[in-house]
């Protein structure tokens, strides 16, 4: 604020003085002593108002925000009645910046303010007022309360809650299309004046906006924007207070409008002619191409579908939108074939999906292209003129005979000639075979049906100049029956025949099997090969026949069993037949004829076994486990007996543990380096299986350092195995691997030999006694053998 609007107001203020006091508070001090003055003034109406005297007299105070002067502010002066100049009373005041921000004169009552005061922060101040006697400091007048009310300058301008705005409005809307609406606020006092009213104005973005000056909302004003020439626009807007007049405060702020897309635009090819190739072997749904679009809309906008509308390829092709790519995949309909086509014609047909009605008239939105789609040939496997094949074939037919012909060609323009050969994996029995050049399917051996009804082959039929080339054919065979086996009895059958039976008694009912399956289903005839005395067969024409009795009085001890010889034949043709014997048994029956005894013993015998069977069965059981364990004991206390029985069997030095071990890498259990080399050197311990016929000065090698963990391990072992009446005598040697530090011998292994097989001389194997003639013979010889 301006020192020229600060006086200016100063002076309106002083100047009219009815403004800043409108209004004037007495109150009578209750001072016993005190004159009350009364006036009368007679109304009109008769009647006399009685004014009475007041002891309090000041104003409401006003003041003036924002104060510039170098002198405290002047606010105002409080005056009692009682105060007749003469210093007597004393002024008080208390309150709201009482003694900081409002200072009074303790004689006069004038009241100043010592800083500036700003109206936002606080608007008005409440104090307490009071005159007191100063030699008594008894109060005069009672305490008085009072108002100090801030005047509004216009000393703040407009602020806007957000720096940047941020918008968006559809393209092509209407002029006048609401975008966003944007509200500053001001601090000063909206009640007084017009500091607090706020105009708002655009500073940037004409002509394609504006802005309401009362409310602040942006609208377009322009018809038409088009998204894809311009997407962002950036809007600058002013609000100004003081009703937007000369002199008032502004603040501004920046809108960021975005046109978002609508669909206004048609999709478009990027190719109207578009050629594709395919090869005739492509299987179905193999992709052969795509076709694409462009649109200037985005989004949802710019999404097309894909369809074919004509073209003399509709049926073998079809057309996918993929949604990701917005393209259209053409893909294979139905199988191709070069020979029959080798060019079709599409057109093909793009359209958006999501279109909007206010728009229609800038379409169609739709585009066409004409897709071309070439068949280009392949080398293709031969073609069977049948997708299968059956035949059937009387099982009795010769070999060689052929059964059926498989027919297939090259559909290429070349024609190859073809070759057939069977799948042997589907005739492991080499039963069939067929024809290379004509496909003529043939038997290679006898057939039987009731080994096998069905056969199924598979066919492979292969281009002779490119045998890569093969398709494959289902062959089914199927043998018919040829009444070629003869029935027999149907299951075993145990026929006896009481003592008692009288004559015509039926003993058996027989029946009849045929591994035959006519078609009119089998049929079988029962007869005897001939007349019999004792027995008779009657048909029952059912498939089954009774055996009767033809006389009384059998004795089994005169004739135990008959045999009755049955004559079974079918009804095909040619008619099989067979003979088949029932043994029967005379038997012991009672009245009821049920069977007691037979001459035959055992076949009386029911199938389970009897007590004493079983308990003899048991005790085999247990005389075999009783000579298994034995047999383990003896073999175990074998094993413990000293390996070495004579002195003169040379076997004693070799024993066979079928077990290489790990060699000189295995360092798992010990260190091999260690164990070859210890570092002490034991007292020359003699075997004590064998007694040395001549004592040789050792030699002795060099010692490596001293090791005492392996040497105790070691000793340890061996006074074990010394101690051990059951262990080997060479325990270290053969437990450890370990030969010693001073053999006579040194190292038997030709691994460490440093000369070669030819210069080794083993004469002195000789010199080690009987038990090494052996080896002396073995390696001693080979010269002699060499030399011969």
């Amino acid at each position: 604020m301006t020192i020229y609007q600060f006086l200016l107001l100063f002076l309106l203020w002083g100047c009219l003085p009815h403004l800043c006091s409108p209004e004037i508070t007495f109150r009578r001090t209750p001072v016993p002593q005190q004159r009350v003055v009364d006036a009368r003034i007679s109304r009109g109406d008769g009647k006399i108002l009685h004014r009475q005297k007041r002891g309090w007299m000041w104003n409401q105070f006003f003041l003036l925000e924002e104060y510039t002067g170098s002198d405290y502010q002047y606010v105002g002066k409080l005056h009692s009645d009682q105060d007749k100049g003469d210093g007597s009373l004393k002024y008080i005041l208390s309150g709201d910046g009482a003694g900081t921000l409002f200072i009074i004169d303790e004689k006069t009552g004038d009241i100043h303010a010592t800083r500036r005061i700003d109206r936002e922060e606080k608007a008005f101040y409440t104090l307490r007022a009071q005159a007191i006697n100063r030699r008594t400091l008894r109060p005069v007048e009672p305490e008085s309360e009072f108002v100090i009310k801030i005047h509004d300058i216009n000393d703040n301008e407009p602020t806007f809650p957000e720096e940047i705005y941020t918008a968006s409005v559809p393209e092509m809307s209407l002029v006048g299309t609401s975008v966003v609406q944007v509200t500053a606020t001001d601090a000063d006092d909206p009640s007084y004046g017009n500091s607090a009213r706020v105009i708002y104005s655009i500073l940037q973005g004409q002509p394609y906006f504006s802005v309401e000056p009362e409310t602040g909302i942006i609208r377009t004003a322009l018809a038409n924007m088009n998204r894809e020439n311009r997407e962002q626009y950036q809007v600058v807007i002013q609000a100004k207070d003081m009703g937007g007049q000369m002199g008032g405060l502004s603040g501004t702020t920046t809108v960021n409008i975005t046109l978002t897309d609508v669909n206004d635009n048609p999709p478009h090819f990027v190719q109207k002619n578009v050629h594709l190739r395919v090869l005739e072997s492509s299987p179905v749904g193999t992709a052969i191409g795509s076709v694409k679009t462009t649109d200037a809309d985005i989004g949802k906008n710019a999404e097309v579908e894909f369809r074919i509308i004509d073209g003399d390829g509709t049926d073998m092709f079809d057309i996918i939108t993929e949604k990701d790519t917005q393209e259209g995949i053409i893909t294979v309909k139905k199988p191709l074939d070069y020979e029959s086509r080798r060019l079709y014609t599409l057109k093909v047909e793009a359209e958006n999906t999501h279109l909007d009605p206010r728009f229609y008239y800038l379409g169609p939105f739709k585009d066409t292209a004409i897709v071309k789609i070439s068949v280009d040939d392949v080398d293709e496997p031969p073609v069977f003129s049948r997708s299968s094949y059956l035949f059937e074939v009387h099982e009795d037919i010769e070999v060689g005979t052929i059964i059926g012909t498989v027919m297939a060609r090259d559909p290429d323009a070349t024609s190859s000639p073809i070759r057939f050969s069977l799948d042997r994996h589907t005739d492991l029995d080499r039963i069939f075979n067929i024809h290379s050049g004509n496909g003529s399917l043939y038997t290679s051996k006898p057939l039987d049906r009731e080994l096998s009804q069905w056969h199924n082959l598979t066919v492979i039929a292969a281009e002779i100049n490119n045998p890569k080339e093969m398709t494959r054919v289902a062959v089914f065979v199927r043998i018919l029956d040829v009444n070629d086996n003869a029935p027999h009895f149907a299951v075993f059958y145990d026929t006896f025949v009481c003592e008692n039976a009288r004559p015509g008694q039926l003993i058996q009912t027989i029946s009849a099997v045929d591994k035959d399956d006519p078609l009119g289903g089998q049929k079988f005839f029962f007869s005897l090969a001939a007349v019999n005395p004792n027995f008779t067969v009657q048909d029952n024409e059912d498939n089954t026949a009774r055996i009767l009795t033809r006389k009384n009085g059998f004795n089994r001890h005169e004739i135990s069993t008959y045999l009755l010889p049955v004559v079974i034949s079918d009804n095909d043709y040619p008619i099989q037949s067979s003979t088949g014997t029932l043994t029967i048994r005379v038997c012991a029956c009672d009245s009821q004829g049920n069977m007691q005894s037979c001459s035959a013993e055992a076949l009386l015998l029911p199938a389970g076994l009897s007590t004493g069977a079983l308990i003899a069965i048991l005790l085999c059981i247990i005389i075999l486990l009783v000579i298994v364990v034995l047999f383990a004991a003896l073999k175990r206390q074998r094993k413990k007996e000293p390996l070495i029985l004579s002195k003169e069997d040379i076997r004693d030095n070799i024993v066979s543990y079928n077990d290489e071990g790990g060699g000189e890498e295995d360092t798992q259990a010990f260190d091999i380096g260690t164990l070859r080399n210890p570092a002490s050197i034991e007292e020359k311990k003699l075997r004590r299986d064998i007694m040395p016929e001549t004592l040789f000065i050792p030699r002795r090698t060099p010692t490596a350092p001293d090791n005492t963990d392996v040497r105790d391990f070691i000793n340890e072992r061996l006074k074990e195995h010394d101690l051990d009446p059951t262990a080997p005598p060479y325990d270290s040697l053969a437990t450890y691997a370990y030969e010693g530090n001073d053999s006579i011998a040194e190292s038997l292994s030709s691994l460490e030999s440093g000369t070669t097989e030819g210069d080794q001389n083993y004469d002195y194997l000789r010199e080690w006694g009987p038990r090494f003639n052996k080896l002396a013979e073995m390696y001693g010889g080979g010269e002699s053998d060499k030399d011969s």
